[in-house]
């Protein structure tokens, strides 16, 4: 993979990370900017290493880039069940759990180059985020 493509993924990343955590900033919540841009920029460069150990081991190695993918989304759920807080008021932070959890995922379509479904998915999340609220209250009403 050439230095343009690996830079270009990892800079896209970085902006579909920002766009999730500028909302979550936004919101106050714990884990804002900064950790939405590391966990999805993260994502890509694992899969981007995925990526480069199968085609450096292709055909004298049985190596199969998926696994470390896997391996990601086990360990982002463990980073966000550090945003969850229970407490006699309820449950707080599931929704940012599910945040970081999605921008991972949209790490992981950046780092393997499946840029429509990463865009996609980080524009439907930002509307999920931001306006969702305002009918999840007006149907509580």
């Amino acid at each position: 993979m050439s230095f343009i493509t690996t830079a270009t993924r990892l800079i896209l990343a970085f902006l579909l990370g920002s766009v999730l955590g500028l909302e979550r900033e936004k919101k106050g919540v714990s884990a804002g900017l900064r950790t939405h841009i590391l966990v999805c920029m993260g994502s890509t460069l694992i899969m981007l290493t995925s990526i480069y150990i199968f085609e450096a081991y292709k055909g004298s190695a049985t190596v199969d880039p998926a696994r470390i993918a896997a391996g990601v989304v086990t360990g982002i759920g463990f980073l966000g069940a550090g945003t969850i807080i229970r407490s006699s008021e309820g449950i707080r932070g599931l929704t940012t759990a599910a945040s970081i959890w999605i921008s991972s995922a949209i790490g992981l379509a950046v780092g393997c180059g499946y840029i429509s479904a990463a865009l996609i998915t980080t524009l439907i999340s930002y509307l999920s985020l931001s306006f969702l609220k305002k009918l999840e209250k007006e149907l509580n009403k």
